[in-house]
């Protein structure tokens, strides 16, 4: 989830309406195992992992992608869906104790189901979920039979999303990790992806943060917004110790660098500040990516659906949703999308 900027963040409640007309870059990785974790098997004897179709393949995250999807069709937003690509090493650490939280939490939800616990199996069940590289491509592919723009990162999805806004390429970039706004996201809107649902019983917004105003109500430049970050920890670097968001903010105003700071406090410079400053600073990204909305060939998408169990009444719903803004049609007919 990257360094956690909310102390130093204004944010204003959006709708979906808002975006209109807006191509939005969607950090898909975070989004996936928002639908992965949601939609379990529950009920007295479910196993607590992700929904799935009858050849055990997960279908979770396609569920949730296509509702969410149509949802922001149906709004007027041209949605852009951003999955990671490979991983910097810096991230190697991060990714190794995920992966290892993961078998823990797989060995536990073994040892449930094996017990006949299911509700302690549902519990675990959800810290063990996976996303899969194969999983990964079903939902481009899925995307992609709706027309929408999918596609792989270089690297980090919402730092690709973040170079590309930052390009004019995109007009946004909804994800829930802060860090966007490190990578120089001018627009940053968490929460997209969950409007609508409940959390500890509110109602969840869409909010939106903007760089700039960041900047200029904390008296930062980025590049102090990267080294105060890098001080309270991000993916790539745990922090220095004992510095969090105000601490940090009140050492960079006044020491102005991240080594001016770590020499005022006596402490080691973080290990590889250079690179770490180089990830955020001037991201990889992939090129050559088609940003436009597709035709959709209706028979199609319902086929590949179908395979995968989709029900008819959630097939329909979803393309009804869409049908009423006329973005859905047979492949080969003109509309207003084709610019």
């Amino acid at each position: 989830m990257g360094c956690n900027l909310r102390d130093l963040a204004e944010s204003e409640v959006i709708d979906i309406a808002d975006l209109a007309g807006k191509r939005v870059g969607i950090d898909s990785f975070l989004v996936a195992f928002q639908f992965l974790t949601a939609m379990r098997a529950r009920g007295a004897t479910g196993d607590g992992g992700p929904l799935k179709d009858r050849k055990g393949r997960p279908v979770s995250h396609l569920m949730g992608f296509l509702d969410r999807a149509t949802t922001l069709l149906a709004a007027g937003v041209i949605p852009v869906f951003i999955f990671d690509g490979k991983h910097p090493e810096l991230k190697a650490e991060t990714i190794a104790k995920r992966s290892q939280s993961r078998r823990d939490a797989q060995e536990k939800w073994d040892q449930a189901l094996a017990e006949g616990d299911y509700p302690e199996a549902q519990k675990w069940g959800q810290r063990a979920v996976r996303y899969t590289p194969e999983m990964v491509e079903e939902s481009i592919e899925m995307l992609r039979l709706l027309g929408v723009p999918a596609f792989r990162a270089a690297a980090e999805g919402e730092g690709q999303a973040a170079v590309m806004a930052a390009a004019g390429l995109i007009d946004v970039v909804a994800t829930q990790d802060w860090d966007a706004l490190l990578y120089g996201s001018p627009v940053l809107v968490r929460n997209l992806m969950s409007v609508g649902s409940k959390r500890m019983g509110r109602v969840i917004r869409a909010e939106k943060i903007i760089l700039a105003d960041v900047l200029k109500e904390n008296r930062l430049s980025r590049e102090q917004l990267v080294d105060l970050a890098i001080m309270i920890g991000t993916d790539f670097h745990p922090g220095i110790r004992g510095i969090g968001p105000k601490t940090g903010l009140k050492l960079i105003r006044e020491h102005l660098t991240i080594e001016k700071v770590c020499e005022f406090k006596e402490v080691d410079v973080p290990e590889n500040l250079k690179e770490i400053r180089e990830l955020f600073l001037n991201h990889p990204t992939s090129t050559g990516h088609d940003l436009e909305l597709k035709p959709i060939d209706t028979d199609a998408l319902k086929a590949w659906l179908y395979e995968r169990d989709f029900s008819e009444g959630r097939i329909e719903r979803n393309l009804a949703k869409i049908n009423k803004t006329s973005q859905i049609r047979k492949a080969g007919q003109a509309s207003l999308f084709d610019y």
